[in-house]
């Protein structure tokens, strides 16, 4: 393996060849935040560690090592993530995830820890290629965006879009099959994006994916709809795999043109809503989650009246809203931005109109029946599964995971329901 990079606070940049050879036999405590491409790091990275002979704690006090997953997608997350930082800043610490590279300084200036760059991780999980045998599986399809949006950190953090392969892709999900896992989520900063860079296409690579024979589900993580856009038509036909949900995370994050302009998010409200067209006109039930991001800079009371009224028409069955919030090195860092009491009483708006929408789709289902998947034991006796269209569904039995059947929904829990196992209809 060629030599890596890790950046110290007393060294600077070193070149070593084995940069994870100082936790060999260690007891280490994994700590991780932000998205779930954060997530898949930390598992690769769990690999790693376990095939250096480490042991993985559930608590810093039982730890040698402590290691620190970081997130900045937002101001209050990084003011988090830097008081999280100076708590260990007496611990052997190891720093990875979005910070290092682009707050590099903020880091240092309340701890002294070894910095790990992710695509280190990345690099050297290639020679590892173990997975743990859990119900959740997560395959990371690519690092970095295509995208340009003019308030983003994540993509100073996380470079510029290269896909992994799809051989090392198909790979890791067959290891998650055999590894038992019931679901699999596919995450990248833009699945959309995959193999933008290389001459392929997510809807071929679904394609293979789906192929995969086993009783597991995937699900397909966040598009861009700027990506999207110009493949709907090919996405739309791989989503009728067997093994995938009928389940799409769009975020549109603006009701309002001039605002998506503003934003650099490279589509507009009418292409996003075509794109939702063309996948409900195929799969009436699909899953739809979007993203909102409330008191945008230049964002006018019609701008938010325009998103709020977006949520209304196109009615996801969830709404992630984030408020805005400046992040350095981006091109608005500077600009005026609104006083939190307006951003919070956005929030709180949309909030109380997605809650309607959620109430509207929900109730028509209660008493309805639906196939399902245990994907998930919560606690004794009780057991999250997931319908076809990704529909969580709450059941208090003890069934193992994989375990496939019926349920009537009982209860509505606003993003999940209360359901009963019954026998499939017609028995």
């Amino acid at each position: 393996m060629e030599p890596v990079h890790i950046f110290t606070r007393d060294e600077g940049i070193c070149s070593i060849s084995d940069p994870f050879g100082k936790l060999r036999g260690r007891t280490v405590y994994l700590e991780t935040y932000g998205c779930r491409f954060n997530f898949g790091d930390s598992a690769k990275l769990t690999e790693i560690l376990k095939h250096k002979g480490s042991t993985i704690v559930d608590n810093p006090e039982k730890a040698e090592v402590v290691i620190v997953n970081t997130c900045t997608v937002v101001g209050s997350t990084e003011r988090r993530m830097l008081r999280r930082l100076a708590e260990f800043r007496d611990r052997d610490l190891y720093v990875t995830g979005c910070m290092p590279r682009v707050q590099r300084d903020a880091i240092l200036s309340v701890c002294a820890p070894t910095i790990i760059l992710p695509e280190i991780i990345h690099e050297y999980y290639r020679s590892v290629g173990t997975v743990t045998p859990a119900s959740i599986g997560i395959v990371q399809l690519a690092q970095g965006c295509t995208g340009k949006c003019t308030y983003c950190i994540t993509r100073f953090a996380r470079g510029s879009m290269k896909s992994f392969p799809e051989k090392e892709i198909l790979a890791q999900m067959r290891a998650f099959v055999q590894a038992g896992c019931c679901e699999i989520q596919l995450t990248a900063q833009d699945v959309g994006a995959w193999g933008m860079d290389i001459g392929c296409t997510l809807p071929e690579l679904l394609v293979t994916l789906d192929e995969i024979p086993g009783q597991h589900r995937i699900r397909v993580g966040m598009m861009n709809p700027a990506t999207v856009k110009a493949q709907t038509s090919d996405l739309v036909d791989a989503f009728s795999g067997e093994h995938i949900f009928s389940f799409i995370h769009l975020p549109v994050q603006s009701g309002s043109n001039t605002i998506l302009a503003q934003m650099g998010r490279g589509y507009t409200v009418a292409e996003f809503e075509e794109i939702v067209r063309l996948f409900r006109k195929r799969y009436p039930g699909i899953t739809v989650v979007t993203d909102m991001i409330v008191g945008f800079f230049c964002e006018t009371p019609a701008d938010f009246s325009d998103s709020l009224d977006l949520i209304r028409r196109v009615k996801p069955a969830k709404v992630n809203v984030t408020r805005y919030s400046r992040r350095p090195f981006t091109p608005l860092a500077k600009e005026k931005d609104y006083p939190d009491n307006i951003k919070k009483d956005r929030s709180r708006i949309m909030n109380v109109v997605a809650d309607g929408v959620y109430a509207s789709l929900n109730t028509p289902l209660i008493g309805k029946t639906t196939p399902f998947t245990v994907t998930e034991t919560l606690r004794k006796g009780s057991v999250m599964a997931r319908s076809p269209e990704y529909t969580g569904i709450v059941i208090h039995e003890n069934l193992p995971l994989g375990f496939t059947g019926h349920a009537i929904l009982r209860q509505d829990r606003k993003y999940f329901f209360i359901g009963e196992r019954v026998l499939p209809p017609g028995q």
